[in-house]
C-alpha cells in the first residue's frame, strides 16, 4: 500500500485508497504494461489498524492504527472476560494495546454512537481490497493480529467473539493468503486503469509479506528486520505458542503454516537517535563524502573491538515488547567511562540492539524452533558490520537477498500462486528469490558475545524496579 498524509476533510482510509489508486494508475501509464497482461493483485499493509464502515460502506471515523496505545483498560477487560491462559491458547497472544480487538472495545466504550452505526470492521489493507472488489474480506496472517482469530484453527473464534460481545457479521470473510478473495469492479478499474475482473488475492500483513518476499517459507528459515523497530520472524509448519506471551504466533502466508515473531521497539531507532543527538561530526563527514551518515558511523564502529571496551547499551527508548512487555523500561548505557568516545557509543548501540534481537532467538529456540539460516532486511541490514554482529550472536549464517522489494514482491508472489502461475508459495519463492551476500559467525566474536549476553540480560532484571520508580517520578 502507498501512504500519504491525511487531506483536510478526508479520513485516513480514504487517503489510503486515493494513494493506492493513483499509484496503480501511475505504474500502468509509466510502464506501458497492457492491463490485460496483469494476472492478479496482492495487497499488503500495516497490521492491527481499525477501520469502521457503516451499512453504505462509508468510513465512520479516523482509523486507530497499530501504534496507538490508548487501550490499556480494554486489554484488562479482554483478559478478564476471556481469561489470560485461554486468550493465549486461542489467539496465541496476550491482550495487547496495539491489537485490533482492544481498539474495537475502546470505540464501543468511548464512542457508542459510532459503534452503533458500525456495520463492517476491516484492517487497513482490507479497506483497499473493499474499494477494489466490493468484498468485505481478510486473510489469516493479518487477521491473526486482530486478537479475534482462532490462530491454531485459522478461523474467527466464536468463543472470543461471544465473550467480548462482538458480532461476527461485522468481520470480513477469512481466506488463506494466496486465495482469490474477489475481482476488480468496473468502478475500480476505471479509477486505477486495471482491467475489470482482475483477481485480487488475500495478500498478507507487512511482516508475513516480507517473509514471502525474502523466501522465508520453509522450516529452518527466518528473517530479521532492522528498521525503526526490530523484528525476528521464523517460519514453522507446526503451531507453537509461547505460554508467557513474549513472542507473537500468527498464521503465516503459506497455507497450513504459522510464524513466530519477536518485536523490539527501538532497533534502528536507537542508532537514529544516536546519529541525531551525538554523531554530528559523522553527519558532516557523510555530507562531505556524499554518502549516508550510517556508512560513516559504521566505519567508525568497525575500529572498535567487539564489546566496545566493556560498554553495554540497553535499547529500551520506547519501552519493550519482546521479551519483557514493559512500557516503563528505558535506554541505558552501562559501563561508560572516560576512555569511551563516539565510535564506542556507535558500536555499543549496534551490539545492544543485536543482544535485544538475540532475546527473540533464545525464546524461539526454547520453543523448538531452530533457525538454520537468517535473512536480514531493513536499513540496518545493509551494513556488513551489523550483519556480522547478528551472525555472531545468532550462531547461524546471515544472508541478504538479491531483491529489495520485500513485502511488495511477497504479495506479488501470492498473486502468482493464487492465479495459477505457480503451484505453491515455496515453489514460487524458489524460482524467484535468490541469496546474495552471506556472512558466517566469527568464532572469536561469537565467544565474546556469549560471555557478555548474560550480563546484558541481567541488567534488565536489576533495573526493572528502578524503571517503575523512574516512571512514577
Amino acid at each position: 500500500m502507498a501512504w500519504i498524509s491525511v487531506r483536510p476533510g478526508r479520513k485516513e482510509p480514504e487517503d489510503w485508497w486515493h494513494a493506492a489508486k493513483t499509484s496503480i494508475s501511475a505504474v500502468i501509464s509509466q510502464s506501458g504494461v497492457d492491463p490485460a497482461e496483469i494476472k492478479g493483485l496482492g495487497i499488503s499493509g500495516q497490521m492491527h489498524g481499525l477501520v469502521m464502515l457503516d451499512k453504505a460502506g462509508n468510513v465512520l471515523r479516523r482509523s486507530i492504527i497499530w501504534s496507538d496505545q490508548r487501550t490499556a483498560k480494554e486489554c484488562e477487560q479482554i483478559t478478564e472476560r476471556v481469561g489470560a491462559e485461554r486468550l493465549i491458547a486461542i489467539t496465541a497472544n496476550p491482550a495487547l494495546t496495539g491489537f485490533t480487538a482492544s481498539k474495537i472495545l475502546w470505540v464501543r466504550n468511548n464512542e457508542p454512537e459510532i459503534y452503533e452505526k458500525c456495520a463492517h470492521i476491516l484492517l487497513p489493507k482490507d479497506f483497499v481490497r473493499y474499494k477494489l472488489t466490493g468484498e468485505f474480506a481478510t486473510e489469516v496472517s493479518d487477521a491473526s493480529g486482530m486478537q479475534l482469530l482462532d490462530v491454531p484453527n485459522r478461523c474467527w473464534s466464536a468463543e472470543v467473539l461471544e465473550k467480548l460481545s462482538i458480532d461476527e457479521s461485522l468481520l470480513g470473510k477469512v481466506y488463506e493468503s494466496p486465495e482469490v478473495t474477489g475481482v476488480l469492479t468496473s468502478g475500480a478499474a476505471a479509477e486505477t486503469g486495471l482491467k475489470a475482473g482482475t483477481p485480487v488475492v488475500g495478500g498478507a500483513g507487512d511482516n508475513a509479506a516480507a517473509a514471502v518476499g525474502t523466501g522465508v517459507v520453509r522450516d529452518g528459515l527466518a528473517f530479521t528486520t532492522i528498521g525503526s523497530s526490530g523484528v525476528v520472524y521464523a517460519h514453522s509448519s507446526n503451531i507453537s505458542i509461547d505460554p508467557l506471551g513474549r513472542v507473537h504466533t500468527f498464521c503465516c502466508a503459506v497455507p497450513g503454516a504459522w510464524h513466530v515473531m519477536g518485536v523490539h521497539q527501538a532497533a534502528g531507532l536507537s542508532l537514529k537517535w544516536l546519529r541525531d543527538t551525538v554523531c554530528i561530526p559523522e553527519m558532516a563527514e557523510a555530507e562531505k563524502q556524499g554518502v549516508d551518515p550510517y556508512v560513516v558511523m559504521g566505519a567508525e564502529a568497525e575500529k572498535i573491538a567487539p564489546g566496545s571496551d566493556r560498554l553495554i547499551y540497553l535499547p529500551y527508548l520506547n519501552g519493550e515488547r519482546t521479551p519483557h512487555l514493559d512500557p516503563n523500561c528505558r535506554g541505558v548505557f552501562f559501563g561508560l567511562s572516560g576512555i569511551h568516545q563516539r565510535p564506542h557509543l556507535i558500536r555499543a548501540v549496534m551490539e545492544g540492539v543485536s543482544y535485544s534481537l538475540r532475546d527473540s532467538i533464545s525464546i524461539l529456540r526454547g520453543m523448538n524452533i531452530e533457525p538454520k539460516e537468517m535473512m536480514v532486511t531493513g536499513g540496518g541490514g545493509r551494513g556488513p558490520l551489523w550483519r556480522q554482529m547478528l551472525a555472531d550472536n545468532f550462531h547461524c549464517p546471515v544472508k541478504t537477498v538479491d531483491t529489495k522489494e520485500g513485502p511488495a514482491l511477497g504479495v506479488a508472489i501470492l498473486a502468482g500462486v493464487g492465479t495459477g502461475l505457480y503451484g505453491s508459495v515455496p515453489e514460487a519463492c524458489e524460482a524467484l528469490i535468490h541469496g546474495d551476500v552471506i556472512q558466517n559467525p566469527l568464532d572469536a566474536s561469537a565467544a565474546y558475545y556469549d560471555r557478555a549476553y548474560p550480563l546484558y540480560q541481567q541488567l534488565y532484571r536489576d533495573l526493572k524496579d528502578s524503571f517503575v520508580r523512574l516512571a512514577a517520578l
